[in-house]
């Protein structure tokens, strides 16, 4: 995947055993001028947060863990690391069960059997030096899905009866999120597209996309150069989403 000649190095991981947000500890850190990476793990996660605001539960046993670090990348570029992150959720999540079961919802969930079973928050701030911090905010089912979803989920004890620790899953996915930002960094946001669009649910299918005030249905035919999503509407248009949430085969 990233070739003979391509080194990388994995971040540390510093361990905590209760935290509000990884992402708000991340944030916290950043702000005191820590530049990473780093890799936060939260054992135990009391005010986890998904996108738009949205409570995250995380749940004992499962997975919390932000990836804090910078980068001098332009805003809009930078934020193709969600992408980069989802691929490493993918990658985690073929270490332990079949990977013909997981795939890819636009932009950054990961599925398990075609249902929810991680997420990705990514968030960033400037720096007073210059560039931007970053914190990659993950969160997967491991040994539970959540008691009160907006949307069906699942979790790796569906299809696994031992679960791998949180202790454990980190390593994993410390591993495999360097070894795509390698690939991101090298050869460009074009192949961590293709890698993405392998693994992609639902392209070429009918769908719900909620934009805040406005609901389009249409067909998803795939990822544009800046990640944005092509969705083919019933006149023929093309619309660029580059925000809100696609649902297929569901009710919106």
């Amino acid at each position: 995947m990233t070739g003979p000649t391509s080194t990388f190095e994995v971040p540390p991981v510093v361990v905590l055993d209760e935290i509000d947000s990884t992402n708000a500890e991340a944030r916290r850190r950043a702000e005191a001028g820590e530049a990473g990476p780093v890799w936060i793990l939260g054992l135990r996660q009391t005010a986890g947060r998904g996108r738009r605001g949205r409570a995250w539960e995380t749940g004992v046993g499962n997975l919390a863990a932000t990836l804090l670090f910078t980068t001098d990348k332009p805003p809009a570029e930078a934020a193709q690391v969600t992408f980069v992150a989802a691929l490493a959720v993918a990658d985690l999540l073929g270490a332990y069960v079949s990977p013909d079961l997981v795939s890819l919802k636009w932009p950054n969930d990961p599925l398990l059997g075609g249902l929810k079973v991680s997420g990705v928050l990514v968030e960033s701030g400037t720096r007073p030096a210059g560039g931007l911090w970053i914190a990659v905010g993950v969160g997967v089912n491991l040994a539970r899905k959540p008691i009160d979803s907006e949307r069906p989920a699942t979790a790796l004890t569906t299809y696994l009866v031992t679960p791998p620790a949180p202790v454990e899953a980190i390593k994993v996915l410390a591993a495999a999120f360097a070894r795509w930002e390698d690939v991101w960094l090298r050869l460009g946001f074009p192949a961590i597209a293709d890698a993405w669009t392998a693994r992609a649910h639902g392209l070429g299918q009918p769908c719900v996309a909620r934009l805040g005030l406005e609901t389009l249905e249409g067909i998803a035919e795939g990822l544009d150069a800046d990640g944005a999503l092509r969705l083919r509407l019933a006149d023929g248009r093309l619309r660029r989403i580059t925000a809100g949430d696609v649902f297929f085969g569901e009710a919106s």
